[in-house]
């Protein structure tokens, strides 16, 4: 309410406030302005988390309880403004798994999408439908809404990785579903690899054929560090970077060539050492993790120092400036592709 009201009318309200209460009525006018703001006002806060201090605590949650036990041993990395919610933006999660060697994290499927980034450790598998992906430091792999998918580490040595859902946007939709997998590991139904090769050169089976095996809006699920780091790196010696994301690539959905998942975008940035982006602002909070160099950024005049492996949340509309003290390698992900969806996503370039 903009105007003064009189005592007598002010009092007046505050008892029609108070009658209306039992009835789960409220007045409108009282939080207008904070309900619909000028622009967005996210309580989320920058944060990064070192790889290293993440990582040692998680190591020694493994020590305490089991892969099987925990059902999913992983450490929530929960945003400084959104307390005890387990969020990293309001419409993202994320946290580091941990899975040991001979340990099974146990078959399940559930509404939300998922991808995971793997930080460490070489050999361990995600299987989606009973499709094995054996990851390396830096693949992507996907778990898509409603997929079969368990872990496990055939390997010597621990394996971590981010993993990055839509938790609170499931959440908020009211919309969560989840099974379990009578077994602890879904029987394998392909060889290891038989997606990305079915998929994953610019060509898919004949729609209808009995080669055409993977659900028709989702058919590619492992993007290796491999090859999109081969790509980063072509695409930034065929001309200058962008002033706003140096050189930057965007994963894709083979299907129709959109966002990986229908609630999720997943990029990669190369920015050359000595370069500073231009500030950008946009609607699309954003998790990153640094996977190659060293540098800064600076999220909404805080300047925070970026080493390898640390993951840094970037709520909504804070303006970010990324400055390259070595050549500085990102992935990041984000809400864009809903809000786009949704009509919702704007953003502001200087």
């Amino acid at each position: 309410m903009s105007a003064a009201l009189s005592n007598d009318a002010a009092t007046q309200l505050k008892a029609l406030y108070a009658e209306m209460q039992p009835q789960s009525l409220y007045p409108l006018w009282e939080v207008l302005s904070a309900l619909v703001t000028p622009t967005p006002r996210s309580p989320a806060q920058v944060h990064r988390w070192t790889y290293a201090d993440a990582r040692d605590y998680l190591l020694r949650a493994g020590d305490l309880i089991t892969a099987a036990q925990a059902e999913r041993r992983v450490l929530i990395m929960e945003n400084p403004g959104l307390p005890g919610t387990s969020c990293a933006t309001s419409s993202l999660y994320a946290g580091l798994q941990l899975i040991l060697p001979g340990e099974i994290a146990p078959c399940h499927r559930h509404a939300q999408c998922a991808l995971r980034f793997v930080m460490e450790g070489e050999g361990a598998f995600t299987a989606v439908d009973g499709e094995k992906a054996v990851m390396r430091p830096f693949d992507l792999v996907l778990t898509p809404g409603w997929q079969w998918h368990d872990h496990g580490n055939t390997s010597a040595q621990p394996m971590i990785w981010l993993d990055g859902l839509d938790i609170p946007t499931v959440m908020h939709f009211d919309a969560s579903f989840a099974e379990h997998w009578p077994e602890s590991a879904h029987p394998e139904t392909v060889p290891p690899g038989d997606t990305t090769l079915r998929y994953g050169r610019n060509m898919r089976p004949m729609r209808g054929t009995a080669s055409d095996r993977r659900p028709g809006a989702q058919p590619l699920f492992h993007y290796p560090y491999s090859e999109w780091r081969e790509s980063l790196e072509n695409l930034a010696q065929s001309g200058d970077p962008d002033p706003h994301f140096g050189h930057a690539l965007e994963f894709t959905n083979p299907a129709h060539g959109g966002a990986v998942m229908p609630t999720i975008s997943a990029h990669v940035r190369l920015l050359p050492a000595g370069f500073t982006s231009r500030p950008r602002l946009s609607t699309d909070g954003t998790v990153f993790v640094v996977v190659e160099g060293k540098g800064v950024a600076r999220v909404g005049g805080k300047e925070i120092t970026l080493q390898e492996r640390d993951t840094l949340v970037v709520p909504s509309w804070r303006e970010l400036v990324f400055q390259a003290d070595t050549e500085l390698v990102l992935f990041g992900y984000s809400d864009r592709v809903a809000q786009e969806k949704l009509g919702l996503f704007r953003e502001h370039r200087s």
